[in-house]
């Protein structure tokens, strides 16, 4: 259990090692601040592929190829950007990126989840998420430092990513394979997409679908804008730095799964509530006030609601999902995370041109808030109670 979560936090450094060298590659490469929105926002593309196409292939051939399929290809992902000489090598690479934690992701998943010794689903989703926000947390701190204090800013980072890759595949090639009786024939691989929420939770499945979204919207706004308000909105141009606080965010999500992983579920999503709204508030107060100070307390309280959203949610789908039918409901889940994780960032990055960054902030926490609501409102009157 424990490689396997290293496996999902290695494969989601990578989504964040790219985050504090924006500002380097807009400098280099000589593009705007929706050039990062769209290089972003292209990592979807691989996640849906993967959902649509291959989110049943680890089912049927193991978890461990699979997962060694997916560090392979996040290894061909930071080659294309190690090797990159222009803007347009950062697409692919961002797509193969995207490719490669779509696929390893539900698998690791389901892996952490079979691996646990006593079957505490809870606790194997309490790893599962605290390894990814862990892996969020490293890959940009990791970058940031290295940018700021090492030498070749926009290559060691991945130079030192596919050493650690090869290190975790090692790992997981002698992990053990939890599918009794993988499919090891071409013939009998079925490709075609099983998605769906069952109708009889339908309603339920709103309220985890809600803060799913919020969660990885937030993700992904720290992972993406972030960078852009702190060196635009507030003047900071270190690289260390930027990437210390998203970091910072990441730090907090993943500290916040360990120390509230006795809160059941609902509860957890009550408070997540709570906190996306305080969150918010500090985001907006940062971006009006242009304080460095209020954005740390913006990551810290931010860090811990994008924590109980996930974990809270995830809890949730794996409580009300048919056992014979459980690979639809998390597909149908995960295409929720994956669309949040891009759709709000192309969002306000469309919305700046038109009518500034500040007012397309303002939307986009309107937006998360009446999620929040929705979610609680659902979550009283659906959810069990703890």
């Amino acid at each position: 259990m424990w490689r396997a979560a290293a496996g999902i936090a290695v494969l989601y450094v990578g989504s964040t090692l790219l985050t504090p060298l924006y500002p380097l590659y807009e400098r280099r490469f000589g593009f705007a601040e929706l050039g990062v929105t769209e290089i972003y926002a292209i990592y979807v593309l691989g996640n849906l592929a993967v959902l649509f196409f291959f989110g049943r292939l680890s089912d049927q051939i193991g978890r461990r190829p699979v997962a060694l399929i997916a560090l392979a290809i996040t290894i061909a992902s930071a080659l294309c950007f190690l090797f990159a000489r222009s803007e347009a090598w950062l697409f692919p690479a961002r797509v193969l990126n995207g490719f490669a934690a779509g696929l390893g992701a539900g698998t690791i998943t389901a892996w952490i989840a079979e691996l646990e010794p006593h079957g505490d689903r809870a606790r194997a989703a309490a790893f599962a998420s605290a390894g990814n926000l862990a892996g969020l947390a490293l890959g940009a701190i990791g970058a940031g430092l290295l940018a700021r204090f090492a030498p070749w800013p926009l290559r060691l980072s991945f130079v030192c990513f596919i050493g650690v890759l090869g290190v975790v595949i090692a790992m997981l090639a002698r992990a053990p394979e939890t599918i009794a009786k993988p499919i090891r024939s071409m013939r009998a691989l079925s490709l075609r997409p099983r998605i769906g929420v069952p109708r009889g939770i339908r309603v339920q499945f709103i309220a985890p679908a809600a803060m799913a979204f919020i969660a990885f919207a937030l993700g992904g706004f720290y992972a993406a804008l972030a960078p852009g308000v702190l060196s635009r909105q507030i003047g900071v141009s270190d690289v260390a730095v930027i990437g210390g606080i998203v970091a910072l965010f990441f730090v907090s999500a993943a500290a916040s799964v360990v120390a509230t992983r006795a809160l059941a579920n609902r509860s957890a999503l009550y408070a997540a509530s709570v906190l996306v709204f305080a969150a918010l508030a500090l985001l907006l107060a940062a971006d009006e006030l242009r304080s460095m100070a209020i954005i740390v307390a913006a990551s810290l309280v931010g860090g811990a609601a994008m924590a109980l959203a996930y974990r809270s949610s995830l809890g949730i789908v794996n409580a009300i999902a048919p056992e014979d039918r459980r690979a639809e409901l998390v597909s149908s889940y995960l295409l929720v995370c994956y669309t949040a994780n891009a759709l709000p960032v192309i969002g306000v990055g469309l919305m700046t041109g038109a009518i500034g960054a500040a007012n397309a902030h303002r939307v986009l926490a309107a937006v998360l808030a009446a999620l929040a609501l929705v979610a609680c409102a659902v979550g009283a009157r659906k959810l069990p109670r703890d």
